[in-house]
């Protein structure tokens, strides 16, 4: 437990230094909101004289995007630290293989989370009102960021260099994101697209966050806006968070395999 609370301050101290990237995390969604979000509003057929709905409905997205760069920058960290030697100081550490990462993991996932707190904050900009519901939001955002983190983390054991991390994580997080439902409703989707958009997890992260946060806006596309279906039924927030967790315990249970096969 000692070496996770020692790597887990070690990304939050690198989290508390980096302003201009703290900056950056507001200026970003911002931009995405306003220009990029509005962009679309003008595209999609108004059913109802409200000129947010669609930035409203583009908002778990945005949060997303604002977990994503941070907790995956965990991953980055191992392999830098894998260059500069001190991952081999870790290793010759009287202290077993699974609490390296795991303490890395709740670092990220911490750090990603402190991300996404001010772009949450800009709730109201889009119509979403202040209600206590939007701590429940903080929590799922926790859960996201810590699976982003594993995965992160399960590509920097795999990758070796940081080219090659770089180049896998952009090839990985883009499409992932894009079909995710976090621009367009998961539901009703046409052919292959539809089984995609359903087998990747992160449609579920983005539901719940959508179902969980409050107002009507988020839901700006009537029933176009339905989230993913199994069949005749619909997973509950509950089910869908269950997804997110499946997805963090496997990669990060993977990224612990191979770490301690491979260093």
């Amino acid at each position: 437990m000692r070496a996770v609370r020692v790597l887990w301050q070690r990304e939050v101290i690198r989290f508390g230094r980096n302003r201009l990237r703290i900056a950056m995390s507001v200026i970003m969604p911002m931009m995405f909101l306003l220009v990029f979000g509005t962009g679309l509003n003008a595209a999609v057929p108004a059913e109802q004289d409200a000129a947010s709905d669609f930035r409203a409905f583009f908002f778990p997205g945005v949060l997303l995007m604002a977990v994503q760069a941070p907790a995956m920058a965990a991953g980055a960290s191992i392999v830098w630290d894998r260059q500069a030697g001190f991952l081999r100081q870790l290793l010759v550490a009287p202290v077993r293989r699974p609490p390296l990462l795991t303490g890395t993991c709740l670092g990220g996932a911490t750090a990603g989370l402190g991300y996404a707190l001010p772009v949450l904050c800009l709730a109201g900009l889009v119509g979403i009102p202040y209600r206590p519901e939007l701590f429940l939001v903080l929590a799922e955002l926790a859960l996201i960021a810590f699976a982003f983190t594993s995965l992160g983390v399960l590509v920097a054991v795999c990758a070796k260099r940081p080219e090659t991390f770089q180049i896998v994580i952009g090839l990985c997080m883009m499409p992932l994101l894009f079909l995710s439902g976090a621009v367009f409703p998961a539901s009703g989707l046409p052919g292959w697209l539809g089984t995609v958009v359903g087998l990747n997890p992160l449609t579920y992260a983005v539901d719940a966050l959508r179902r969980t946060l409050p107002g009507e806006g988020v839901s700006g596309l009537g029933n176009r806006a339905a989230g993913p279906q199994w069949g005749d039924w619909t997973p509950s927030v509950p089910a869908e968070l269950g997804c997110v967790a499946v997805l963090a315990a496997l990669t990060l249970a993977v990224a612990t395999y191979r770490f301690a096969r491979s260093e």
